[in-house]
């Protein structure tokens, strides 16, 4: 069944609203090509997730401003919880307006980039023409990857120059609270050769706030660099969300992703790592809790295409209420990539009898010099882990919560910024509550 598209922009919109921006040239004509080609391609498929009544297209509006802040002190109170006036390099994002940023004079000295896309765009157009959807998602992917690039309304370049070492983590917070946000954001991050950085970002939607959002994130990790990419989503359950994190390292690079998606909302969940050099080496670590009548699909891949490459996936899930998800865990080793690894493993708790998690782990395997592995579970809360914290005087409900955060906790104690992990454990907590 074909997925019906309507488009709330023309072509003339797009590119009034590129003008407007005094985006360069290149920009303009690749959004105007991404939208011509929007009917023509493939939705996006996620397996066994019906997503033909899901609304990807449709939105109230396309730009809604936000308020540029001078201190901290004037952000909402939700918000200036996960930052830190210590924070050497922030930058704020509210609703599709680029509301604060600080980066330190160090940092600066160095050569390193950290800016919202509109202004990178037009201050570091070569840099960011050369890999702006044309390494790690490609725009005519399917629908949506073209929607995104066609629609692209804020988002973040960070770019590491060779051999600079960042020592403090950056961080992005991108908050929204009006209820015609739509938010097509893009985040791209460029490491460079022998380069280090630490990345942690905060998608939060505040008060009423609903809405469209459709993320593109790429995260370019060059030879022998090393990033560490730290992600806390909870969009509310008004917010259908397509959010696509893809990354590229290239030979002897790095790339640790640590991820909590909370999200309330109806969502599709796409990190694909590509480790294209050889000796390259990937982490992918993800918690999810489910809750309500939200339906999600998350897939988490990462592809071998380097020898000696290292692949590694780590999903852990509690589901509750009447939630649906699909946990698609792939490890696929190239032809050509001998003495590669792909390990992954996915556990699911199940908290009530309605709610519904599917773990599908997948090894595709095109090379016979290779190590490989998976595991999988999908069940309830450990009795005798219960029985064991209740025999020290703890009631049921508090030892399942205690079992829970243990269970969760492989990726929450990877957050690099402690107070985004006392935001995860809080969100949790208030989810499985």
């Amino acid at each position: 069944m074909a997925v019906e598209t309507k488009l709330t922009l023309n072509a003339q919109d797009v590119r009034s609203f590129s003008e407007a921006h005094n985006e360069p040239q290149w920009l303009t004509e690749l959004r105007e090509r991404a939208l011509a080609n929007v009917e023509t391609l493939e939705m996006v498929k996620p397996d066994k997730t019906k997503v033909d009544s899901w609304n990807f297209f449709e939105f109230p509006e396309h730009k809604v401003e936000g308020k540029a802040i001078t201190s901290l002190t004037e952000l909402p109170a939700e918000v200036q919880a996960i930052v830190d006036e210590k924070q050497e390099n922030l930058f704020i994002q509210h609703n599709n307006t680029a509301a604060y940023l600080k980066v330190s004079d160090a940092l600066k000295a160095q050569g390193v980039i950290v800016t919202d896309i509109f202004t990178a765009v037009k201050e570091h157009s070569d840099l960011v023409q050369k890999y702006f959807m044309t390494e790690a998602v490609e725009v005519d992917e399917h629908k949506l990857t073209a929607l995104h690039a066609a629609l692209m309304n804020g988002g973040l370049f960070v770019y590491v120059p060779k051999d600079v070492k960042v020592e403090e983590p950056i961080q992005a917070v991108f908050y929204t609270d009006n209820e015609q946000t739509s938010l097509f954001n893009h985040v791209l991050l460029v490491a460079d050769n022998f380069s280090e950085v630490t990345f942690v970002e905060n998608y939060m939607s505040l008060g009423d706030a609903k809405g469209l959002v459709n993320i593109v994130e790429e995260v370019i990790v060059n030879d022998g660099a090393k990033v560490t990419f730290g992600a806390v989503d909870t969009l509310a359950e008004g917010f259908t969300s397509y959010i696509n994190r893809r990354g590229e390292t290239k030979r002897d690079a790095s790339l640790d992703w640590a991820l909590g998606l909370m999200n309330d909302g109806d969502t599709i969940s796409e990190n694909v790592t590509h480790l294209r050099g050889d000796g390259s080496r990937a982490d992918a670590k993800t918690v999810v809790v489910g809750r309500g009548k939200q339906s999600q699909n998350f897939t988490t891949e990462v592809r071998n295409w380097g020898k000696s490459s290292d692949g590694q996936i780590l999903t852990h899930a509690v589901m509750k209420d009447a939630s649906r998800a699909i946990f698609n865990g792939i490890g696929k080793i190239e032809h050509g990539a001998t003495k590669a690894n792909a390990e992954q493993e996915s556990r699911i708790l199940m908290l009530s009898e309605n709610a519904r998690g599917d773990a599908n782990p997948i090894l595709l395997i095109d090379e016979d010099d290779v190590t490989a592995g998976h595991a999988a579970s999908v069940g309830r809360v450990d009795e005798l882990q219960l029985y064991y914290l209740m025999s020290r005087g703890i009631t049921r409900a508090n030892a399942e919560r205690l079992v829970i955060h243990g269970f969760l906790e492989p990726v929450v104690s990877q957050l690099p910024i402690e107070a985004v992990r006392k935001q995860l454990v809080e969100v949790i907590e208030r989810k499985v509550k």
